[in-house]
């Protein structure tokens, strides 16, 4: 880790803009392969959107989930947004990863202290899994795994309807309550960029709907957000449709090479409130071209259990994450 003496004064980046600042996305995700014994792609594949953003992916043969996480630079702090599928780092290298990326931007910015906070756009184990790998990182603070220890980290007071704002060093991220697929769900504006990162809540793939009163009110409360900040592009943190409207892949595939963008748009995400208006809380699987809706499914349907495993691996690591909050209180 590159750190300057504390007498220097490291360089301030201007993150508060008039405009959104350029960033890529002309990128072709790594999206399995027919045989996952011999996939060649990487264990996790970095894109930079810019030199202080950036879109990480798990390679489909680690894990059929495959999720993207988020790693933004602010001033003071990095944060990172959910750390994928797979705990043991043999197979997942995201802390090695990440460590990495930081010292790369730490060389071209020195700063005498920088630090990393763990977050978790919500709670399902496949955006929490490798949480356990930075349990020992110094100068980091992970996100507990509940609703109240989520509401107690970024200051909710009036959870779900307040915003809250959570400042990485003059990057201030806009923090929005959206649960319906999970209760702590949240979603994050990055005005930096624009971007609206909306985690299961709305991506290109199947919406599971846990609470569909509170689905509803959070795809109101983007709807309004993004009616009233501009937004340069919305993205979950799965791909699951095929480029033909309404058409995804079977679950659990390990291999998706037709797929369309990660980034969604203010238009698709208003079309999931018509959606809600056509399904009337009616359960069941319902199609629409961007984007299916799964609306009181059974328990046990995909032959998992969301709230089992996630007690089963807080009891796996209760002794780490107990170990953590003690070094960082």
């Amino acid at each position: 880790m590159t750190l300057i003496d504390s007498g220097q004064k490291p360089q301030a980046i201007h993150f508060a803009l008039d405009h959104p600042a350029s960033g890529n996305l002309a990128v072709e995700w790594i999206h399995g392969s027919i045989s996952s014994k011999h996939n060649q792609d990487p264990d996790i594949q970095v894109h930079a959107y810019n030199e202080h953003t950036y879109i990480l992916r798990q390679n489909m043969a680690v894990h059929a989930e495959a999720p993207f996480m988020y790693l933004l630079f602010g001033n003071d702090r990095a944060m990172l947004l959910d750390t994928g599928a797979t705990e043991f780092a043999e197979f997942f290298p995201l802390r090695k990863t990440v460590d990495q990326l930081i010292d790369r931007w730490l060389a071209q910015y020195p700063r005498p202290v920088y630090s990393l906070v763990v977050a978790h756009t919500h709670l399902h184990l496949d955006h929490i899994e490798a949480d356990s790998q930075f349990f020992d990182r110094p100068d980091t603070e992970i996100v507990g795994l509940s609703l109240s220890e989520t509401q107690e980290f970024y200051g909710f007071t009036h959870w779900p309807e307040e915003r809250v704002e959570f400042d990485l060093g003059g990057r201030v991220l806009q923090v929005i309550a959206t649960p319906g697929h999970e209760e702590a769900e949240v979603s994050i504006y990055d005005p930096y960029t624009q971007i609206l990162v909306t985690g299961d809540i709305f991506y290109p793939g199947r919406l599971y709907v846990r609470d569909w009163p509170a689905f509803t009110e959070s795809i109101d409360r983007l709807i309004s957000f993004a009616e009233t900040y501009p937004i340069t592009h919305i993205m979950g943190c799965h791909i699951e449709m095929t480029r033909t409207p309404g058409r995804d892949y079977k679950i659990r595939t390990t291999y998706q090479p037709d797929e369309p963008p990660l980034q969604m748009t203010v238009a698709q995400l208003k079309a999931v409130r018509d959606a809600i208006e056509t399904i009337n809380a009616r359960s069941g699987v319902h199609v629409f071209n961007d984007f299916i809706i799964y609306n009181g499914i059974p328990e046990g349907y995909f032959g998992d259990d969301p709230d089992g495993a996630l007690v089963a691996y807080l009891a796996r690591n209760q002794e780490g994450y107990r170990r953590h909050k003690k070094q960082v209180g």
